[in-house]
């Protein structure tokens, strides 16, 4: 028979395994008889561990939840998947950097040798995209609230923070505008938190940025679920973001052949189509917000292009070639070399 505390280690990682465990089976697992089950089971209870027992013909134990959190216990796996999620969690937005440092500082000190060196040789640098934008964090504590309102299927009330114009100063700001939805889904996208509802004032699915929400209490009655159109949340998600009505296609879609290699063309391609047509030689099918927009997207690769359609699409390219003659002729200094990067 193993030691009592060894006993004791398996005995925990078997129960947080799965949900119930027969007496029987528990005994036949660790080779020691139901009485010393029973035993260990009120040593792990002592430690504070919310063991439960269950009645019945294969009558057993559960590792229930408690009112503190006991130790735990991690495979090899789950030890390394848990610090690995830890060093990425700044790249979150949720507010929870320096919970995350130090669970990871804590997770770390308990690891075997073995592990830790594993963990030690994976230094994970969240770069940020480019400053296009304002840092947008979201205290953990909305988050939880918008993703218990989901949870319970219950009336959310908040006030809501229209988006200001850059350089606005905190006189410049609009008033937060009170909402009623139906929350449905907490997603992330981009960097940013996103609650997806049904705002009912407006009749209308809507999806609120979660930096801008504060939240209000007690929240509404229960609601039964509405169907997103489309039935998938990605796929919603996607088609508002892309600026469509649902449809899940871009306002502005276009199509060009380009004097490239397909390869080189969707490796830098994120939501197009890429056709190969010779060694050098594409068909790039892609969507924008706009023509002129997407017509300067285009014109990022560096090669000829001959436009398929639509009409919109060559009259943007028209549109962008008086622009940049007109940018190329204008200004009071003309350079002939350009600047060096260094």
């Amino acid at each position: 028979m193993p030691k009592t505390s060894a006993r004791l280690l398996s005995l925990l990682s078997l129960l947080q395994a799965r949900r119930d465990w027969p007496g029987a089976l528990l005994a036949e697992r660790l080779d020691i008889s139901p009485r010393t089950v029973r035993r260990d089971v009120d040593r792990l209870r002592e430690l504070g561990y919310p063991i439960v027992a269950f009645k019945g013909p294969d009558g057993g134990y559960r590792l229930d939840a408690g009112t503190e959190l006991p130790p735990l216990l991690f495979d090899d796996e789950q030890a390394v998947a848990l610090a690995i999620a830890l060093q990425i969690a700044t790249t979150t937005g949720a507010g929870i950097e320096e919970a995350a440092a130090r669970a990871l500082t804590t997770v770390r000190q308990v690891m075997p040798a073995r592990l830790r060196r594993r963990i030690d040789t994976l230094q994970v640098t969240a770069v940020e995209r480019p400053a296009t934008r304002p840092d947008t964090q979201v205290d953990s504590s909305v988050l939880m609230t918008l993703s218990a309102a989901v949870h319970a299927r219950e009336v959310l009330r908040f006030d809501y923070a229209p988006a200001s114009p850059p350089g606005a100063t905190d006189d410049d700001r609009a008033e937060s505008l009170p909402r009623r939805v139906q929350p449905h889904h907490l997603v992330t996208w981009g960097g940013r938190w996103y609650l997806v509802a049904w705002d009912l004032d407006r009749e209308d699915w809507r999806t609120f940025r979660a930096d801008r929400i504060t939240p209000r209490t007690p929240t509404g009655p229960r609601f039964t679920p509405r169907e997103l159109p489309g039935g998938e949340v990605a796929a919603f998600v996607a088609s508002r973001f892309q600026g469509s009505d649902g449809s899940g296609d871009w306002p502005c879609r276009g199509e060009v052949i380009l004097d490239l290699p397909a390869a080189a063309v969707f490796r830098y391609t994120r939501e197009g189509i890429v056709e190969e047509l010779g060694p050098d030689r594409c068909r790039l099918v892609l969507g924008s917000w706009s023509w002129p927009g997407l017509a300067a997207t285009i014109g990022r690769f560096d090669a000829d292009i001959e436009v398929v359609g639509p009409t919109e699409l060559k009259d943007a390219f028209a549109l962008l070639a008086r622009r940049y003659a007109k940018a190329a002729t204008d200004g009071p200094t003309t350079l002939t070399t350009p600047p060096s990067s260094q």
